[in-house]
């Protein structure tokens, strides 16, 4: 209960701070979105990364084809950013919020507070638990997990003799169910080799977090030859601690999600990151806006429950050069046009 009053309090003191916020939250004004009777949509992610960034990518491309007025802003992985932003946005009465929550609990007060006020809620990439958001889109985490442990399945069979030890960075910390669901499929493909050994699982989804977790995991067991990330923060940071402990050769690194730097490491002949999973971000982005767009055309009483809608990812891997730089060159594209 002690939770519960805390966030309700932190709601409140956001709620009266919120007015001194309007100015930085999104571009356009409402006395412009009423002129042009356009529906104001905000998009809130809760992280700086470019999986994020492209994100917002998406959703721009959404509006801007459904003539919405789309207000962005990031939580920071901190909930009561995220209380502050949500009812900032009450305040400016927006007509939706497609928002990716920071926690399946703590995120829900506020939410439902915006439900109640007659604001539709489309959540992308976490789920919470509750049933008012009308539509909730993500990249599938288990499918993410089960394509690279795929990719690493046969790294093992074809370069190790079907015996590996191998390393796990998740974020379990941070969101339990989407970094246990990815874990999972990773360990679904690999331990079908009796020769595989999971020696050690940590938390690390932040670059530099990677580098010193990674780097402790190869001091303390020299015996890994394989590290596996749930995440791109992670997988920077494990590519970079195998680098920095001079283990190229020796320790390669497979990983999710997708990014310039990542594909530059899949591409560098130092041959250390042998496979990610890219999720489909631009996507989740545009379907969150359509979401939000198709349940503000349908009366809340004619509302089905939550509709969710999990895309499958793209594994990107050494063994196809050709895949990797096609990818590189629409990643390119996307943010380009989205800057």
């Amino acid at each position: 209960m002690n939770q519960w009053k805390t966030i309700a309090c932190l709601s409140f003191a956001f709620c009266v701070l919120s007015f001194a916020f309007l100015a930085g939250c999104g571009s356009g004004g409402d006395a412009e979105s009423k002129a042009s009777g356009r529906p104001k949509i905000a998009g809130i992610v809760f992280q700086e990364d470019q999986f994020f960034r492209l994100v917002l990518f998406g959703m721009r491309d959404a509006a801007k084809k459904a003539n919405v007025e789309l207000l962005e802003a990031n939580s920071n992985n901190k909930v009561e950013k995220e209380i502050e932003l949500i009812n900032t946005y009450v305040a400016r009465k927006v007509d939706a919020i497609c928002v990716a929550p920071y926690s399946k609990t703590s995120s829900v007060p506020a939410l439902k507070a915006a439900y109640e006020k007659g604001i539709r809620i489309i959540c992308h990439n976490t789920p919470i638990d509750a049933d008012f958001p009308a539509y909730y889109i993500e990249c599938s985490p288990m499918d993410l997990g089960e394509q690279t442990g795929k990719a690493a399945k046969a790294y093992i069979e074809k370069n190790l003799d079907g015996k590996a030890k191998i390393a796990i960075l998740a974020f379990k910390s941070q969101v339990p169910e989407q970094s246990d669901a990815r874990v999972a499929g990773f360990k679904k493909e690999v331990m079908q080799l009796p020769g595989v050994e999971i020696v050690a699982e940590q938390d690390a989804w932040l670059p530099d977090l990677g580098i010193k977790k990674a780097g402790d995991i190869l001091t303390a067991h020299p015996e890994v030859n394989m590290i596996w990330s749930a995440n791109e923060g992670g997988t920077v940071g494990a590519v970079l601690a195998v680098k920095n402990a001079g283990k190229a050769g020796k320790v390669v690194v497979f990983g999710t999600d997708a990014s310039e730097q990542l594909l530059s490491f899949l591409q560098s002949p130092d041959n250390i990151l042998q496979a990610i999973t890219a999720q489909r971000p631009v996507e989740v982005g545009r379907m969150a806006i359509e979401a939000a767009v198709k349940a503000l055309a349908t009366p809340r009483e004619q509302q089905k429950p939550c509709e969710k809608t999990y895309l499958k990812g793209t594994c990107l891997s050494r063994t196809n050069p050709d895949g990797v730089k096609e990818y590189a060159a629409q990643l390119s594209e996307w943010i380009s046009k989205g800057k």
